[in-house]
């Protein structure tokens, strides 16, 4: 396939020079160097990508990138054998969009090491709309499974469910086979919530006592929050039971004491998936395309968007108005890799 010499890319500016960002005409030379140049058909909106997108985080480290932290499509050139023209790959966090170029682009230039193929059972569209939020969900319930998790120790709750992490721990969690307790502040989305997989719908008064140590309620969850809800939830969690941080929506801080820990035997268990070892980001696809798979990526995709329409979904990101996932379209072909 024929590379053109210049394509769009939505490009971020910073540093002395102060913040911008928009759509730019690129070449491929523009891009940081990597062995495999993707035609990307999609990509993904995540809280990172509106933060990075308007300047409201320091994300990128150094500038000009191309934003997104996720890309998927199909190879267009490749000077290494594990890839082939043709192939359809993704790739989550590792780097794009902090220190190299990412998927906010008609064509995307990666290091081998971090491209997955795309695993058969998704296509590239159902991949992004997992994208870094579903990876960071399936994540956590393969490090809680990994210290002993199971259903029997009761459900397992998501704060900030209607969000994507949120939204696809719900799916993710049940299609594993647990019960799971959605906490939200939003109950208009109850609704919503349930018909992707939660059996209950609590407020966030569900998490609001500051007491050290309360009655179990919980067998586990996954935490989107911080604050005071964290350490809410870790004392109501069972005995040997698992939470897994994985945002801080609310607070950076957690408010806790050691009491669920030494007296329970709870296990606090933090999800960072940028870096994530190889093998382990191979496991976690693997199990997202077959028995992990969410049941509702249709319904958790809320919304389509184009490069233009980007600087509108961050500032309702940010507003708090977003729910479940935001695709973004760039044109290239979706069919499987299977």
């Amino acid at each position: 396939m024929t590379i053109p010499d210049r394509f769009n890319a939505f490009r971020i500016h910073g540093g002395d020079g102060g913040h911008r960002s928009g759509i730019e005409q690129i070449s491929l030379d523009a891009l940081a160097p990597g062995e495999i140049v993707v035609r990307v058909a999609h990509s993904s909106v995540n809280f990172k990508d509106a933060l990075a997108g308007t300047g409201t985080g320091k994300i990128l480290r150094r500038f000009p990138l191309v934003g997104g932290i996720d890309v998927a499509g199909h190879v267009v050139a490749s000077t290494d054998p594990a890839f082939r023209e043709g192939d359809a790959v993704l790739v989550t966090g590792s780097g794009l969009s902090e220190t190299r170029d990412g998927g906010y682009a008609e064509y995307a230039r990666i290091e081998a090491r971090w491209a997955v193929a795309l695993p058969t059972g998704l296509d590239l569209r159902e991949s992004m709309i997992l994208g870094t939020a579903g990876f960071t969900a399936a994540l956590a319930l393969l490090r809680m499974e990994e210290n002993r998790q199971t259903p029997s120790l009761g459900p397992l709750a998501v704060t900030g469910a209607t969000g994507g992490v949120g939204s696809l721990a719900v799916d993710i969690f049940s299609s594993a086979g647990y019960t799971v307790h959605a906490v939200s502040g939003k109950p208009e989305h109850a609704g919503y919530l349930q018909a992707i997989g939660a059996s209950e719908v609590l407020g966030r008064d569900a998490l609001a006592s500051a007491r050290p140590l309360e009655s179990t309620r919980f067998g586990g969850g996954l935490d989107n929050v911080g604050g005071p809800m964290l350490a809410s939830l870790l004392a109501q969690t069972a005995a040997y039971g698992n939470v897994a941080s994985a945002g801080l929506a609310a607070s950076h801080e957690l408010p806790a004491t050691v009491m669920p820990f030494i007296i329970r035997g709870v296990s606090l268990l933090g999800v960072a998936s940028a870096g994530t070892a190889r093998d382990i980001r191979d496991e976690v696809w693997r199990r997202l395309a077959s028995d992990w798979k969410p049941r509702h990526l249709d319904r958790i995709c809320t919304r389509e968007a184009t490069l233009e329409q980007l600087p509108a979904v961050f500032d309702t990101m940010l507003a708090g108005g977003s729910m479940g996932r935001t695709l973004v379209n760039l044109g290239g072909t979706a069919e499987s890799a299977s």
